[in-house]
């Protein structure tokens, strides 16, 4: 008769047809989120909490006979294939068997006596290692002393160490070389004076600058700065013209 609304059989196993089962699953899930989010408002009292989770998890293990009873009857396996169904944290809802381990809490009975302690587990604090326990680990190993016992750095290191070392040398015999060179070169153009001369003692090659001769290039130096500093290009240039038809540098 219409209008007349169905009763959910008690037991999975009594339905034959897989559309039907399918069907008493999609109500069970209707029933579980509707109590889901009406299990969030604290303000029901604990008795009313309390029996709202009892009820939702009590869903929860009808919802995974029916599941059984379809894969049964040759139905898709919701268990693998299907939406799950979550809490408001996120939370996969599991099935649950009585208040065992697969006994689930949600909403506000998470916040009641003797509940809120199992989420509001103490952090543990990690300890610090100690010195000593840190100086275990640090043998020859780890300063690679024993890096060439099985010989692979060696035959590795070998031939590029060789490379090195012929660089170098051929870079000292070319330096030596030079030196003797410039050495020779000293010797071949020394100027020689009347007297004896001590050895160890050296002749300079090319003339010096007597006194009057380096203060005058001082004085000329400066006085270039000055006129360069407080004079334009133009008068520069007039100078310049001037000391040359004077004959001045």
């Amino acid at each position: 008769m219409e209008g007349v609304v169905q009763k959910r059989p008690y037991l999975a196993s009594t339905v034959d047809d897989v559309h039907e089962a399918d069907k008493w699953r999609q109500q069970i899930l209707k029933e579980i989120s509707k109590k889901v989010m009406e299990i969030q408002n604290a303000a029901l009292g604990e008795h009313k909490i309390r029996d709202l989770n009892d009820e939702i998890n009590k869903l929860i293990r009808e919802k995974g006979h029916w599941e059984k009873q379809i894969v049964k009857l040759g139905g898709p396996d919701y268990a693998k294939v299907g939406a799950k169904v979550t809490d408001t944290d996120g939370n996969e809802v599991a099935t649950a068997t009585g208040r065992g381990a697969g006994y689930k809490y949600f909403g506000a009975a998470k916040t009641l006596p003797g509940v809120k302690e199992l989420f509001d587990k103490p952090k543990t604090m990690k300890r610090r290692k100690t010195r000593a326990e840190l100086n275990r680990g640090i043998d020859s190993d780890y300063f690679g002393l024993r890096d060439e016992e099985d010989g692979v750095l060696v035959r590795l290191e070998g031939p590029a160490e060789k490379r090195m070392r012929a660089a170098l040398e051929e870079d000292w015999e070319r330096r030596e070389a030079e030196i003797a060179a410039a050495r020779r070169g000293v010797r071949g153009g020394k100027v020689e004076v009347e007297g004896s001369v001590p050895e160890g003692t050296f002749t300079a090659y090319v003339p010096l600058p007597d006194d009057k001769d380096i203060e005058a290039r001082v004085v000329a130096k400066k006085k270039n700065e000055l006129l360069s500093k407080y004079m334009s290009d133009d008068l520069l240039r007039q100078q310049e013209q001037a000391g040359a038809l004077l004959g001045q540098k």
